[in-house]
Order: C-alpha cells, then sequence, then structure tokens
C-alpha cells in the first residue's frame, strides 16, 4: 500500500489505528464527522478530506473505522458519501463491528460501482490499537486482502482472512459476546469476593496463576477495584455487539442464555449512566443489583 490511504472515523479505535500508520510511513488522508478530531493527525504529517466522497476520490484505498451499523451505512450512502466516488481499482475496506447485513449492503453497493470491498472488523480496544496488537478479521476481495496486508501488518499483530463478506462480521461478534459474558462473570467474582469478606486484589492474583487467565482480568480488574472505568472500549459499544450476536443466535436458532442475561446487566449499566464508560463499568451494574455491597 504505497498509495495513500483514506481513513473514515477518528473515534478512539480509529484515531489510534491511523496514527499507527502514519507513524510507519504511509500517506494517510483523514475524515471525522468532526473535523476538529482531524487536527491532531494533521500535527503528524496526515491530509484531511472534507467529505468521505473527498477522501475516495483522492486515495486509492479508504478504510472506515465507524462507532455502529448506522454510522457505517450514512458514511457510505449519503450525500458525499463514499458511493459518490468509488469505482473500478478502488477499495474500500470497512473495520467497524457490524452485523453481516450491513456488510453485506456495502459490499453490494460498492460492488455495482465497480469497486472492491473487504471487511475487517478488529478484536482488540484501545491499548492494542495504539500498540499496533490488534488481531483483524477480514472477509470479501481476496485480491483487496492482499493488497491490505502491509496496513494491517502496522494495525495488527495478526490478520485472518475468512472468506466471504460478513464471515468477518459474525466472528467479530462471536468474540465480542464471549468477550461481553466473560466481563459479567468477572464482575460478579469482584462482587461476591467483597461480599464474602475476601481481597478483591487476591482474586485478582488467583485468578492470573489459574487456567483461565486472560489479559482482561489483568488489564480491567485493578481499575475495576478502584471504580474507575477510563472508555477504552464504551460499553454502549459493547452493548451493541451483545445485541447484533443475539440476532445472529436468533437467525441460527441457536440458545444462548448466559449473552442474553450478560446483554440485559449491560443494558441496565446504560441506564445508570456508564454508556460511555469503558465497558467494564458493567461492574456498576452488577454492583446496582447488589446493594451491600
Amino acid at each position: 500500500m504505497e498509495i495513500e490511504i483514506g481513513f473514515l472515523g477518528l473515534g478512539i479505535m480509529g484515531k489510534a489505528m491511523s496514527l499507527n500508520l502514519l507513524r510507519h510511513g504511509f500517506k494517510v488522508t483523514v475524515w471525522n464527522r468532526t473535523l476538529s478530531k482531524c487536527e491532531e493527525l494533521v500535527e503528524h504529517g496526515a491530509s484531511i478530506g472534507e467529505t468521505p466522497a473527498a477522501v475516495v476520490k483522492k486515495c486509492k484505498y479508504t478504510i472506515a473505522m465507524l462507532s455502529n451499523p448506522s454510522a457505517a451505512l450514512s458514511v457510505v450512502f449519503e450525500k458525499d458519501g463514499v458511493l459518490e466516488q468509488i469505482c473500478e481499482g478502488k477499495g474500500y475496506i470497512d473495520m467497524s463491528t457490524v452485523g453481516a447485513d450491513t456488510s453485506s449492503k456495502i459490499s453490494e453497493a460498492i460492488a455495482e460501482k465497480g469497486g472492491q470491498f473487504l471487511e475487517a472488523p478488529v478484536s482488540g480496544s484501545k491499548k492494542p490499537a495504539e500498540d499496533g496488537q490488534l488481531v483483524i478479521l477480514a472477509a470479501g476481495e481476496k485480491v483487496l486482502y492482499e493488497k491490505a496486508i502491509p496496513a494491517f501488518g502496522v494495525m495488527g499483530k495478526k490478520s485472518f482472512y475468512l472468506g466471504q463478506v460478513g464471515n468477518g462480521a459474525k466472528m467479530k461478534l462471536v468474540v465480542n459476546m464471549v468477550m461481553g459474558s466473560m466481563m459479567n462473570a468477572f464482575s460478579e467474582g469482584l462482587v461476591l469476593a467483597d461480599s464474602s469478606g475476601l481481597s478483591q486484589q487476591t482474586l485478582l492474583d488467583v485468578l492470573e496463576l489459574g487456567a483461565i487467565a486472560n489479559p482482561m482480568f489483568k488489564m480491567k480488574g485493578p481499575t475495576m477495584i478502584k471504580n474507575s472505568y477510563p472508555p477504552a472500549f464504551p460499553l454502549k459499544h459493547q452493548q451493541k455487539d451483545m445485541r447484533l450476536a443475539l440476532a445472529l443466535g436468533d437467525e441460527n436458532a441457536v440458545s444462548m442464555p448466559i449473552a442474553a442475561a450478560a446483554n440485559e446487566v449491560f443494558k441496565k449499566a446504560r441506564s445508570l449512566g456508564f454508556g460511555d464508560q469503558d465497558f467494564s463499568a458493567v461492574h456498576e451494574a452488577v454492583k446496582a443489583t447488589n446493594p451491600s455491597t
């Protein structure tokens, strides 16, 4: 990818990912709905595109990292959107977490214009994005995937090619469903330990030495004990992914009682005002149902 790359969406993830591209020598043109968010990227060498269409017109390959399905669709289909300039010889890579239906709609529209499409949602949040340690779950045009490998190598530690469009979205939803369910169980464990007169820190130490040790518990546990939830992956997005995963389960007649229960706790946390906090703030909803803690 020696040719200039477009990047749409400079939230927590998109900002970190585009900065990594710039630091590794890629030329990048950025766009964000709030254009002021582009200024820091300009300091690192980025150019600004006034609209998604302008970015696509300038760049052979354009990456999008957007917050939800509606944002992913609007950037493509609305006025001054991707479709106005996508054409033969140009590629569009959507790294947002959306459902397979959304990816398919975008893919079909891009193909009708002669462009190439790749969905490539990522597993990982703010710190892995900053460190270039994301796991990239790509599906769609194999030729575009191969062209994107140099950029993926900068943004992630591993990329997977999963075949037809929709498979990347589905894999990401399965991963995030498992993650959300685990975070609920972890929160219940912290509350149960505390209610039982046990040290929460000792629980973290024990978990780290056992078979269920994992980076998420190690990273999130200490701040959860302090009731601090700086947003690496906002809770409202985690709940959106739980909802989409449950819809996927419904499509395939897969019973998911644990995920369904976890989703209800994330919804409770949103109702308590924690939607913009890290998804580990689901801990507060667990505590709220156990007022003695």
